[in-house]
């Protein structure tokens, strides 16, 4: 599955934006969110690193985390089992005047003698609230060539409206950089910017050793927060740099732009995008294929393995294990898996959570801008 040995290792915080969408990381949190039919959000980024050769990979997780644990497992369906370095799930760490649910510096004070212990040279720490299919070797290798300390993925677009409305969730929800060539001069915490901005991308790659002199330096002062407390207030003296991502990413910021972001997946030239150029590995299930039952009606949908359709699915994504009932119309819908949808049911711009049951004949309707939404195992 490798192609190469990078010398770097990976960092995955899964939890960093766990409150953007209190919906969906109800009872589980933002990295595994179902997305694209059969995956989980941090199954992209976790490929990535495997696809650019990283195989040294630490996910730091915090808070309800066992639905990842049961997604990652020993780390086998990303090659991952290895007896040096391979997938490590570390537990959170937390003071008792320190809310472990916020900043990056407690949790890696927490590994310091991992860091240390490490051999490689650099570092990549990524967040999980996001898809893409990442080329973790041409930024390193941007990184090493310009002399940077500290590398940073930013994208060209608009800052997500549902970042812009959120008001006192974080004190460094996000960034944008002003920028001097590919220099980041200055970084804007939680702007209201209009426009198209450079939207920091929640990507770094820096120097193992470097990482645990500034982790150190900023929790003996009691700071918490990485790109808060250590990068921005240094973003003069340090030399950081900015890695403009131009490829396919889908963000989720809010139940929203989940719906947007999966149903903009329906599109052949968005789902080639994400997908490639690296594979994207997962959990393997094993289920039969689909099942089309006569009558069945399927236009323009993404369906996973082991479903079984009796009714008509319109503009939809349909994951794992879903069953539609004789006589159902389920159209511009995200159906998580082990859905059942009883017969002559009527869904339109409607999400359901994993194990939702809709009874026969009811009917849900939303809107393309307020999607209805149907919690994990719950009963309509």
């Amino acid at each position: 599955m490798l192609e190469k040995n990078t010398n770097a290792l990976g960092i995955i915080f899964p939890n960093t934006y766990d409150k953007l969408v209190p919906e969906l990381a109800g009872d589980r949190l933002i990295a595994s969110i179902p997305f694209a039919g059969r995956y989980r959000l941090i199954d992209f980024i976790l490929s990535s690193m495997v696809n650019s050769g990283i195989d040294n990979i630490s996910v730091l997780v915090r808070q309800r985390y066992h639905s990842l644990l049961d997604h990652l497992g020993s780390g086998r369906a990303w090659d991952l089992v290895r007896k040096n370095g391979g997938l490590n799930i570390f537990p959170p760490f937390a003071q008792d005047t320190i809310n472990a649910s916020e900043g990056r510096i407690v949790p890696l004070e927490g590994i310091s003698v991992f860091l240390k212990d490490a051999k490689e040279k650099y570092v990549v720490i990524s967040d999980a609230n996001f898809a893409a299919n990442f080329d973790f070797n041409d930024m390193i290798e941007k990184h090493i060539k310009s002399g940077a300390d500290v590398t940073m993925a930013y994208t060209r677009e608009a800052i997500p409206q549902a970042l812009l409305d959120m008001e006192g969730i974080s004190k460094g929800l996000y960034f944008t950089y002003e920028m001097d060539g590919d220099r980041v001069t200055k970084m804007n915490v939680n702007p209201k910017t209009q426009g198209t901005v450079n939207l920091g991308l929640p990507v770094y790659v820096l120097e193992r050793e470097l990482l645990i002199e500034k982790v150190n330096e900023a929790y003996v002062n009691g700071n918490i927060y990485f790109e808060r407390d250590v990068l921005v207030p240094q973003a003069g003296s340090m030399n950081l740099q900015g890695y403009l991502f131009d490829g396919y990413v889908a963000s989720i910021t809010s139940v929203k732009s989940f719906f947007d972001e999966s149903l903009k997946l329906l599109d052949d030239d968005n789902r080639d995008a994400l997908f490639s150029p690296g594979q994207v590995f997962t959990k393997v299930r094993d289920d039969n294929p689909t099942r089309y039952i006569s009558g069945a009606q399927a236009s323009n949908v993404l369906v996973a393995d082991g479903c079984v359709i009796e009714g008509i699915v319109e503009d939809s994504i349909i994951f794992r294990g879903v069953k539609i009932g004789k006589g159902a119309k389920v159209k511009n819908c995200v159906i998580m898996q082990d859905t059942v949808i009883g017969d002559g049911a009527r869904l339109e711009n409607v999400i359901t959570d994993k194990k939702a049951q809709i009874g026969v004949a009811k009917e849900l309707r939303g809107s393309e801008t307020f999607p209805v939404f149907v919690a994990k195992g719950q009963k309509v």
